[in-house]
């Protein structure tokens, strides 16, 4: 590699000789090539034409970036592959999932590895976003790199990953506003890697010793939230048979001033539910089958069993056959005020009600309705009529505002709540409700 052309990748960017492809403009790609576009040219490449379209016309369907944010933005968006050929300074932010066996689904990223791959020219650099087990870019991406461009990393090109901190709906920690950890295949490619992500955040920069210690990083950060509130959720199950208020227990517990406060629930969304699945199948690659995260994950993969299994109990209780009971599910997403529905374990809490033969009626004022049909074959309706019970299980802006009074025109006489969020008071005096 001529090393005036890797040396000067920051300024080349800088100056306009060069621009910034963005590959994946969802969730993740999309606040990062239009932080990008502040201060370099960018591409911005999606094989969804359509989403392509609505960029180009200022339009983001998932809702996390307004029209505003569009204007002033040096960016092209594009669905041609031969438009990366333009670019010298590759970002891969496409989405890395599970499947069915909650095994790694790689597809996506080795796919846009191969687009990236056919685009590479000498001097280029390409910087993986997507989360990925420790080892995944070098081992397993780099190769189709060089498969398709015929060149050499460290050679002929720069590889480096920075893992995405992006947390939808979230308007006060921006891609700008949270440190940025970067990660680079020598010292010079994380210098330069480095310069360019400095120059949009403003929290600032994290310089990891290597590219694996940066996505063992990433993996590590979902996998122990995912721990602890596995912790409060088996304190749910425990406190629930003991007639005990878990949010309360918390409160109380919380006053110590190195009590790490979580709150019990449904745990669903594209990193939380996904991320420590990615850190076991490397660790069985390994040879050694880990405990503790397995065990957490087993814990919330059963949350929604374990709310559908309490309302029949409740419904049995008062005498009420589930057979012929009425549900209502508020929220479907999976976090509150945002459209995001990724693995949501509400829809999970929807199966296990139709398993008991529940009637299950399910609303939401923010996801799409085409898209609930497509993921999880799931109408969602407006409310009609009473209902059995009514459960919240999105703490949705509007649920709060609608407050207790809404639950009026909901529910029977004998109605039952369940506030998996805890978003309303339990001395309301009118109904007992229910929470984790």
């Amino acid at each position: 590699m001529e090393k005036r052309a890797d040396r000067m990748m920051y300024q080349r960017l800088k100056d306009g000789e060069a621009a910034i492809a963005v590959v994946g403009l969802g969730y993740v790609g999309l606040p990062v090539a239009l932080a990008f576009a502040k201060e370099f040219r960018v591409i911005g490449f999606d094989i969804d034409r359509r989403r392509v379209e609505e960029l180009r016309r200022g339009v983001d369907r998932t809702g996390e970036v307004m029209p505003e944010e569009f204007h002033g933005r040096n960016i092209a968006f594009t669905a041609e592959e031969e438009d990366l050929r333009a670019a010298h300074f590759f970002v891969v932010a496409v989405p890395t999932p599970v499947d069915e066996y909650r095994v790694p689904n790689l597809k996506p990223l080795f796919r846009a590895s191969a687009s990236v791959g056919r685009a590479l020219k000498p001097g280029d650099y390409v910087v993986y976003e997507s989360t990925v087990y420790p080892g995944c870019t070098e081992e397993d991406c780099v190769p189709i790199l060089e498969r398709e461009s015929g060149l050499r990393m460290g050679v002929d090109f720069k590889v480096g990953y920075s893992p995405e901190r992006i947390n939808p709906g979230d308007r006060q920690r921006t891609v700008e506003r949270i440190v940025k950890i970067v990660s680079g295949c020598d010292a010079e490619a994380l210098d330069q890697i480095a310069r360019v992500y400095g120059e949009v955040i403003e929290a600032g920069i994290y310089r990891a010793s290597s590219i694996k210690v940066a996505e063992a990083a990433k993996v590590i950060e979902n996998t122990q939230r995912d721990l602890l509130i596995s912790f409060v959720n088996e304190l749910a199950i425990i406190f629930d048979r003991m007639g005990i208020d878990t949010l309360e227990v918390l409160d109380a517990a919380a006053t110590k001033w190195n009590f790490i406060r979580m709150t019990p629930g449904l745990v669903g969304g594209h990193c939380i539910g996904v991320d420590p699945y990615y850190l076991v199948y490397k660790s069985r690659q390994l040879g050694y089958d880990p405990q503790v995260i397995l065990s957490g994950r087993r814990i919330n993969d059963g949350m929604p069993y374990f709310v559908a299994k309490r309302l029949v109990q409740m419904l049995l209780a008062r005498d009420q056959n589930p057979l012929k009971s009425r549900v209502l599910v508020r929220g479907i997403t999976f976090k509150e005020n945002v459209s995001d529905i990724r693995n949501s374990k509400v829809a999970d809490l929807v199966r296990e009600l139709r398993e008991f033969g529940i009637e299950v009626d399910v609303e939401d004022p923010l996801a799409d309705p085409e898209e609930v049909q497509r993921e999880f074959g799931i109408e969602l309706v407006q409310p009609s009529g009473k209902y059995d019970a009514v459960i919240i299980a999105v703490a949705h802006d509007q649920y709060k505002k609608d407050g207790i009074d809404a639950l009026d025109a909901l529910l029977d006489s004998k109605g039952i709540v369940m506030d998996l969020k805890g978003i309303l008071p339990r001395d309301n005096g009118k109904y007992e409700i229910w929470r984790l």
